[in-house]
C-alpha cells in the first residue's frame, strides 16, 4: 500500500508509520471466489496483497460486465467508507491474498494523516479515470484495439508495482473474462488475441503475456498512459 501510494503522492515518515500500524486481518481467497458480492454492506476495506481481483456486475440473464482489474497495492473498495452498499462484486483471480482493515481504523488513519487522506482520494479519482477510459474503449474502439489497450494498461500498472519482467507479465484471465471486460463474445475475444499475435505484437505462453512490439501495441490501442496519472 505504501509503495503504491508513493507512486503518486508524498508520504512522511509519520504517514508511513501510521499505515504500518494499521490493524488488519489477512485472508486468501481460492481461484474465482467472491471477496464481496453485489449488495453487501462491508464494515471493512480490502487491500490486494497478492494475485488479482476484478469488479463486476451480473445481469438477470447471466451476462456479466467486468469493470476493472486490481493488482497488489490496490484498494478496490475504499468507497465503502461512504457508500454503504456495494453495487458490484469483487472476485479473486486466480487466487488472491487480501488484507482487511475495519472502517473505524481507516477513518482514524485518514482523520489523523492528511497526506494519506489526499493520497487515497487521488487513488479513487484515478480509478474513476480508468473507468472513463474503459467506457471509451467499449463505445468507440474496435475489439482488437480494446484488447490492446487493456494489455497496455495492465503492463504499465504492474510495472509500477514491480510485477513485470522486461515486457512480460502474468495474465491470469480466461478468454471469457477477457470477453466480459471488453464487451465482446469469447469467440471474438479469441479472434482478437489471434489478430494481435498475427501482427507480431504479443504472444501468450503459460498464462504469461509477452509484449513483442510495445510501440506497435500502443499504436493499435491508441494508448496514452497520461490517464493513469503515475507522475
Amino acid at each position: 500500500m505504501i509503495r503504491k501510494l508513493e507512486v503518486t503522492a508524498q508520504l512522511s515518515d509519520r504517514n508511513r508509520a501510521a499505515i504500518e500500524a494499521l490493524p488488519f486481518t489477512i485472508r486468501t481467497f481460492p481461484d474465482r471466489t467472491s471477496i464481496f458480492d453485489e449488495g453487501n454492506a462491508p464494515k471493512q476495506c480490502c487491500l490486494i496483497l497478492d494475485g488479482w481481483a476484478y469488479r463486476c456486475r451480473t445481469l438477470a440473464n447471466g451476462q456479466r460486465q467486468i469493470f476493472g482489474f486490481y493488482v497488489p497495492g490496490d484498494m478496490p473498495d475504499i468507497e465503502s467508507l461512504h457508500l454503504h452498499v456495494m453495487d458490484q462484486g469483487l472476485v479473486a483471480i486466480p487466487k488472491a491474498t487480501v488484507a482487511f482493515v475495519v472502517h473505524k481504523d481507516m477513518r482514524a488513519l485518514i482523520q489523523r494523516n492528511t497526506n494519506v487522506a489526499m493520497a487515497l482520494w487521488r487513488e479513487t479519482l484515478i480509478d474513476a479515470t480508468r473507468c472513463r477510459e474503459r467506457v471509451i474503449s467499449l463505445g468507440r474502439r474496435q475489439a482488437v484495439g480494446r484488447m490492446a489497450h487493456l494489455f497496455c494498461e495492465m503492463y504499465v500498472r504492474l510495472r509500477t508495482v514491480g510485477l513485470t519482467d522486461d515486457r512480460r507479465y502474468r495474465l491470469p484471465l480466461t478468454q471469457t473474462e477477457l470477453a466480459d471486460a471488453l464487451g465482446i463474445s469469447a469467440v471474438h475475444s479469441n479472434r482478437s488475441m489471434q489478430e494481435l499475435k498475427k501482427m507480431g505484437l504479443v504472444t501468450l505462453r503459460h498464462r504469461k503475456l509477452i509484449i513483442q512490439d510495445w510501440s506497435g501495441l500502443t499504436t493499435v490501442a491508441e494508448f496514452d498512459q497520461a490517464y493513469l496519472h503515475l507522475v
